[in-house]
């Protein structure tokens, strides 16, 4: 009897656990709850630690963080008739626990089927290149349609966004030859493109290079002729002096002293090895020259060596006939002269090839 008792007292004591435990509903911060008793929708549970009515409620959790429902890939048929397959993924997030439990069967999955058929109407309006071209434009407008569809369930579609657009093989064939056909075409134009700006860079580099030798040659020229000139110029003063100096000493000299000369001359000119001798002048002249002054001739005029005074007459001041000789100073600045001219021009020639 007394265990019969005991068994009694521990089941009673086990169905009141139960019942107690029934009646206490622990909510996680992250979550609420529906509570119903007997069919009848009492209130929302928040978190922490709640009591109900045991054996006679339901509770039901809903999740209140932020899911990521996934849309299955699905063909589309685009508005220039080309197949693509696109999926995409849904961000959304319970903000009414008692409209996403009461007015749809499963928020989820309508989501999710709210979503195809919302992606199939957007992608049928467009193109495939503006489709490609315009994913985040084809993300808001179905973000927004999906919010608006939704916020009587409860639930807030807080993102969109399409994950891969996949055309049909034929189409990626089609893409892949238009796109190497375009590459291909601005290839050649940036290659003509390039042979024009070479050709034209070479027309240029030629030109200048023919005017800087053209100019180089034309200042070589004026070196050139300017040392002709100048060399000219100083070979012409010292034969000019010569001349002079000569004329000079000559007035001088009798007749006896150009006997000794012209002798002097034709023992030079018979030491030459040549077998030929060309005499500018009448060989028996000079011989009656010399014989008259060597007294073997029949007359021998007598004639007066020239003074200067005699030479002042005959041919005049000296000084006057053989004018300023230039010193080796003043040669010598003249030719710095004309040498710092030359550096002068070869320094802005060298700044006009830099400049190119």
């Amino acid at each position: 009897m007394e265990e019969i008792y005991l068994i009694i007292t521990a089941f009673v004591v086990v169905a009141a656990i139960i019942v107690i435990m029934s009646g206490v509903k622990i909510i996680q911060p992250y979550e609420q709850a529906i509570y119903t008793r007997l069919g009848k929708f009492i209130r929302v549970l928040n978190p922490g630690l709640n009591l109900v009515c045991p054996l006679i409620n339901r509770v039901t959790k809903m999740d209140l963080r932020t899911e990521v429902l996934d849309v299955p890939k699905q063909e589309v048929i685009t508005k220039d008739n080309s197949p693509v397959f696109v999926d995409a993924v849904i961000y959304i997030k319970v903000t009414d626990p008692k409209n996403a439990f009461f007015e749809v069967t499963d928020y989820r999955l309508a989501t999710v089927n709210l979503a195809q058929t919302t992606l199939r109407a957007i992608i049928g309006e467009m193109e495939l290149d503006e489709i490609l071209s315009s994913r985040e434009k084809i993300n808001v407008s179905l973000r927004d349609i999906l919010d608006e569809s939704t916020d009587k369930w409860g639930v807030r579609v807080e993102a969109v966004e399409i994950r891969e657009v996949d055309p049909a093989r034929k189409v990626k064939e089609s893409m892949e030859e238009q796109t190497s056909a375009e590459r291909r075409r601005r290839a050649a134009i940036l290659q003509a493109d390039g042979q024009k700006r070479a050709a034209i860079l070479d027309a240029e580099g030629r030109k200048k290079s023919r005017i800087l030798e053209a100019e180089g040659l034309r200042q070589s020229m004026i070196l050139e002729a300017e040392g002709k000139r100048l060399a000219t110029i100083l070979e012409g003063q010292g034969e000019a002096q010569k001349l002079r100096i000569m004329a000079v000493g000559a007035a001088a000299m009798d007749s006896k002293a150009m006997s000794v000369l012209s002798m002097q001359t034709l023992q030079e000119v018979g030491k030459g090895e040549s077998s030929k001798i060309f005499f500018p002048m009448e060989v028996t002249k000079l011989v009656e020259g010399v014989s008259e002054y060597i007294g073997s001739a029949k007359h021998v005029p007598d004639r007066e060596v020239s003074d200067v005074e005699s030479v002042k007459n005959a041919v005049g001041n000296p000084d006057d006939v053989l004018g300023p000789i230039p010193t080796h100073e003043q040669i010598a600045k003249e030719t710095e002269s004309i040498k710092k001219t030359s550096d002068e021009e070869i320094e802005q020639m060298d700044d006009v090839i830099r400049t190119i």
